[in-house]
């Protein structure tokens, strides 16, 4: 079994603690063992060394909104919407994996796929070593459950009844079709009608039998909730991961406080950020974004996001990347929208693009600690001082995913 030995690094473990110097030793797929320069030596006879030169050592990024498959990534900018050809789309999925791992995100939990069955190939594909990318949650494609709002056009759309017993059969289908997680609008948006946003679009008996069903059939749900009404119906019937929650008040705040121990919140303010500041050029002006809500949101996340903050609420990056003016390999751009936009400390920030994020996947990842997976990225700057360094690519040395180098370090 390959052995890798990282010496003279400053490791920041994703704990919260103060990066400290050390060494991390790696063994097959998981780290072994962790030591402080002024304590434990590290030996491993015939192990790759990487002298780490001082440089920051850090788990690797978790996206919690991914879209894999939305099409635009760095590089390659698709301008007529989101969804492609099937074949074509799965090909272009693929790369995006590939550009989110260059960038240094190992981990990615979707927030809905254009296709039912895409990302559950992508991850099956991903995970027996074919592909290049993330490890990755996948996600049915999303659906609000009315032909009226929110529901995109994608491949393999299940058709289901609204009834109880319909949406019951829907969250037992998709389980089968192996995915992790289901999405569902539960709440309206900007875009898509004016006050959109506001719409709760289920009834809270319908929100139960989805949660009743999930919970049976042993799959984790997801939601688009910005309605104070629909945040409060993901929390009450066990949804996971959710998105924006702009307009909760402060009963709804309440309820996520009081379960906060189970459920994560992903504002995703890279997409209003990017609708206001650098869509002009795709057709998006100043007006534009004002009619597509974008300034609204983003004004109620810089409300919001402290407060969940201060309350204990797990609060992580992820911002929906992937359309052509927001494209997928500026991921990290979120971190620095969390410490501009919503007062974290880059320290608060790391934390939840990685020990967060580890727990939101489920998985052993998002820490530098024995028994974790191998997820590390070696960094030539501090993102302490500047968490803007993570998004440059050039300045990551070294990307690991389960004990291989992505990206091997020169001086290895």
């Amino acid at each position: 079994m390959s052995s890798v030995l990282f010496r003279h690094v400053r490791v920041f473990d994703g704990s919260g603690r103060a990066p400290f110097a050390g060494s991390v030793l790696i063994t097959g797929a998981t780290i072994q063992a962790v030591a402080r320069d002024d304590g434990e030596v590290l030996e491993a006879p015939g192990a790759v060394v990487v002298d780490g030169r001082g440089d920051f050592l850090l788990p690797g990024l978790i996206d919690a909104h991914a879209h894999l498959t939305f099409p635009s990534s760095v590089g390659r900018i698709f301008s007529n919407g989101l969804d492609l050809p099937p074949e074509e789309h799965l090909l272009v999925a693929a790369h995006n994996a590939r550009v989110m791992l260059d960038h240094g995100f190992t981990s990615a939990y979707s927030a809905g796929s254009r296709g039912q069955r895409f990302e559950v190939a992508l991850r099956n594909e991903i995970d027996a070593g074919y592909l290049p990318g993330p490890r990755l949650r996948a996600s049915s494609q999303e659906t609000s459950g009315s032909p009226a709002i929110g529901l995109p056009r994608s491949h393999d759309s299940r058709q289901h009844s609204r009834s109880e017993a319909g949406l019951r059969d829907y969250v037992r289908s998709m389980a089968q079709c192996g995915v992790d997680s289901i999405k569902f609008e539960l709440s309206g948006n900007d875009v898509d009608e004016p006050g959109g946003s506001s719409r709760v679009l289920f009834s809270d008996e319908e929100v139960a039998a989805i949660g009743v069903q999930a919970a049976e059939s042993g799959v984790w749900l997801s939601c688009h909730a910005q309605a104070a009404g629909s945040i409060k119906q993901a929390v009450r019937h066990g949804f996971r991961a959710l998105y924006h929650c702009t307009l909760a008040d402060e009963e709804a705040l309440d309820l996520l406080e009081e379960h906060k121990d189970r459920v994560f919140v992903a504002p995703a303010p890279g997409l209003p950020f990017a609708r206001i500041h650098e869509a002009e050029a795709f057709g998006i002006d100043h007006a534009t974004a004002t009619r597509m809500g974008a300034y609204d949101s983003l004004e109620a996340m810089t409300r919001i996001c402290p407060e969940l903050r201060k309350r204990g609420i797990r609060v992580l990056p992820g911002g929906d990347y992937g359309f052509a003016y927001n494209p997928i390999g500026r991921n990290a751009r979120d971190l620095e929208l969390f410490v501009t936009l919503f007062g974290f400390s880059p320290t608060e920030a790391l934390v939840a693009a990685t020990r967060f994020g580890g727990e939101l996947m489920g998985m052993p990842v998002g820490q530098i600690r024995a028994g974790y997976l191998a997820d590390l990225l070696l960094v030539e700057a501090d993102p302490l001082v500047d968490i803007r360094v993570l998004q440059d690519k050039s300045r990551m040395r070294a990307i690991m995913k389960g004990g291989q180098f992505h990206k091997m370090p020169a001086a290895a």
